[in-house]
């Protein structure tokens, strides 16, 4: 198995949606066992190391944990514990179900605050710790120590009681474990100087951690002591009395019931043990385990989350569900997704109460949920950029805490921060504020607008030019997260738009706008043009919503304006101080002491003034914004930001600059206009409060809605 970042050869971002398992993974040799042994679903990880966190780690768990209780955490995608939880719990089962029900890895920490987890893995039995430690990673180091000694304590057994199966079970661990909780666990086994015992005959085992960069030869097992002569005697007369697990029935029913724990591919995997072993083919260390990148997709740390469960009574995905997997995401892909998207998965579904439950126990909508994370943190990093952040997760309890507790910013900062948790927070907590606006809802893909072609209306004097001069404003005022305007960066990122995202179909023209958008602002940088970056690939889809929206509700304004226009002054509502009101549209105009020109949504002129006076001008701006989501301070400040630029734009003093009107005009009035519905606070006070905040703050505005 090659190292993360190279393991799937990518071409492209497309290959990251349509890779077959087989292009996933890099086959290894198998030597016999009665044929080839597939391990279709094993090689996945989540677990916890033995130092302390540092207290950046500790400090974005607690700002998980309190989102969790603000709701932005699904804490519900965890059982509810009972009362007297884990104190009056009774066995290995009532400690575990709170923790192993839970959906996502985000929940499975948030599950963990308040709890003494040490003292909940100290009372665990061997095996029970083991499979916890595979659940996920453990946010308190102590516990961390803990799950460590039961993971030996269960190998010794294991290699002792189950002979040949054991080195199924050392698969899972070491898939369970990070980097640096294995290399706890290796420096354990060889202070006891029982690692070449254990670990040492097992050479797909050997072959497995090499590849994580833990080479068995570098921890060599300490010198010979009296007690380990009688110790190896002990052994020798134990196995002297059975053979093999099957003989003991004891034994036999310990680890028939430790096998029905395993996920799928591993209990596939002691069946094939089986087999070999009745028709003896096994000879030690001669055991192939074949196929360990299909195992679990190629990388280790939270398979278990895909195969052994969701909440609310959904025990565990389909196998077709798990191949889909591995199909259609890569193995570092995948990896960050799971880690990354716990706190983002419920809001990519958009649903809420019922609906959200049930897409926690939907397979097919937590596999869309996962594609879409990978392909976001995909665009901000890059196919290689993945592959490293998959390793940084890999590498460590720490991270993966960091970044299944933070989510995506969480992800790009430890990538920033070259897998060093204590700057990843600083990098995180020095990275400047997003631009925030009213949150546009996400469009399904079956509203998503044409490209510009269709928005093109000549006869109503929105021309090509006209349209897309108002795009290109639109998406400069446009708030939301955008790329860095770094053109390396983004040249290594235009690899990602070789395909669109998951969701978008192929030929979208939409996407492929924005493919020629990104391109352009490329080249806009490269020669100086432009100070910012592109935006994103979901916030220039919703502002290409609103934007379509908004020329709809613009053109719709207009009709009205100029139907209001034809009527006899007395009758007219929106032009009633006209005489013979002139309505046009999209009209560029400057204003002395603001840099620039802008383009009025709709200028109003006076075609017959009085004698010996200027014209009347009056200027409309309109804005089909959606601020059903903004409330109180929010939405005034909204409101506010709006009618500022519209008095600073096109109030005063302005310089008509289209061709037919060429004057210095004073503007009498200056009409803000929100397109109403669905788009406006369902709280009529609250609109009401900030319109009046605005008339007292802010002169030269009227806001109006219709």
């Amino acid at each position: 198995m090659k190292p993360l970042a190279s393991r799937a050869a990518w071409s492209g971002w497309g290959l990251v949606w349509g890779l077959l398992l087989a292009g996933c993974a890099t086959s290894r040799a198998q030597a016999p066992l009665g044929g080839m042994m597939m391990f279709e679903a094993l090689r996945y990880r989540p677990s916890t190391p033995g130092d302390a966190p540092a207290p950046a780690a500790v400090l974005v768990t607690e700002r998980g944990w309190q989102e969790a209780e603000q709701g932005a955490l699904p804490v519900s995608g965890c059982p509810r514990k009972p009362e007297g939880w884990p104190e009056e719990a009774a066995s290995d089962a009532e400690l575990l179900a709170p923790l192993l029900g839970c959906s996502t890895v985000a929940d499975f920490l948030a599950a963990q605050r308040g709890v003494n987890m040490a003292r909940v893995v100290e009372r665990l039995g061997d095996w029970s710790a083991v499979r916890l430690g595979a659940f996920g990673p453990l946010v308190d180091a102590r516990a961390s120590r803990v799950l460590n000694g039961k993971r030996v304590s269960f190998l010794l057994k294991a290699t002792e009681d189950y002979g040949a199966y054991a080195q199924v079970f050392a698969f899972f661990i070491i898939h369970a474990a990070y980097d640096d909780e294995l290399d706890l666990l290796l420096r354990a086994l060889a202070r006891d100087k029982q690692l070449g015992q254990t670990l040492g005959p097992l050479e797909p085992v050997r072959q497995e951690l090499a590849e994580r960069g833990l080479k068995l030869e570098d921890y060599s097992d300490r010198d010979e002591r009296a007690e380990d002569i009688l110790r190896g005697l002990e052994r020798a007369a134990r196995d002297a009395l059975s053979g093999t697990p099957v003989s003991d029935g004891a034994r036999y029913q310990r680890l028939s019931a430790q096998r029905a724990q395993l996920p799928p591919a591993y209990q596939q995997a002691l069946e094939e043990v089986e087999r070999a072993l009745v028709s003896e083919h096994y000879t030690a260390g001669n055991m192939a385990l074949g196929g360990m990148d299909q195992l679990t997709f190629g990388v280790p740390l939270g398979f278990y989350h895909l195969v052994a469960g969701t909440a609310h009574g959904v025990k565990e995905l389909t196998q077709g569900q798990y191949e889909q997997a591995t199909r259609e995401l890569a193995p570092a892909a995948l990896l960050v997704a799971l880690y990354a998207g716990g706190r983002g998965a419920r809001y990519l579904a958009g649903v809420e109460g019922a609906e959200a439950r049930a897409w926690r126990s939907s397979p097919a909508l937590r596999m869309e949920a996962l594609k879409q994370v990978a392909w976001r943190v995909g665009e901000r990093l890059g196919v290689e950029g993945l592959g490293t952040l998959a390793r940084y997760i890999r590498a460590s309890r720490e991270a993966a805490v960091f970044v299944a507790a933070g989510g995506e910013p969480a992800a790009v900062a430890l990538h920033e921060a070259r897998g060093n948790v204590a700057r990843a927070q600083a990098w995180l907590s020095e990275a400047p504020p997003e631009r925030v606006g009213a949150a546009e809802p996400r469009a399904s893909t079956g509203r998503a607008p044409g490209g510009l072609a269709s928005l093109v209306d000549e006869a109503a004097g929105y021309s090509a030019e006209v349209v897309e001069a108002r795009l290109h404003q639109a998406e400069l005022d446009a708030s939301g997260p955008r790329l860095p305007a770094d053109v390396a960066l983004l040249q290594r990122l235009s690899s990602t738009l070789s395909s669109p995202p998951p969701g978008v179909p192929q030929g979208s023209a939409l996407w492929s706008e924005y493919v020629s958008y990104r391109q352009r602002r490329l080249a806009d940088l490269r020669q100086g043009k432009v100070p910012e970056g592109p935006l994103r690939w979901e916030p220039y889809e919703r502002m290409r919503s609103a934007f379509a929206r908004g020329l709809s509700f613009e053109r719709a304004m207009v009709a009205l304006l100029r139907a209001d226009a034809l009527l006899p002054p007395a009758r007219r509502r929106w032009l009633k101080g006209f005489s013979q009101p002139r309505v046009e549209v999209h009209v560029g105009v400057s204003k002395p002491g603001v840099p620039g020109m802008r383009f009025a949504d709709v200028l109003i002129i006076e075609e017959q003034p009085p004698a010996g006076q200027s014209p009347r001008v009056e200027t409309f701006s309109f804005k089909s914004r959606y601020l059903a989501s903004l409330e109180g301070g929010d939405l005034v400040a909204q409101m506010r930001m709006d009618a500022r630029a519209a008095v600073t734009y096109y109030g005063g003093t302005l310089d008509i600059l289209r061709p037919s009107l060429r004057i210095r005009a004073r503007v009498q009035r200056v009409r803000l206009v929100y397109e109403g519905g669905e788009l406006i606070p369902m709280k009529g006070d609250d609109l009401k409060r900030a319109v009046d905040t605005i008339r007292q703050e802010i002169n030269g505005v009227e806001v109006l809605f219709p």
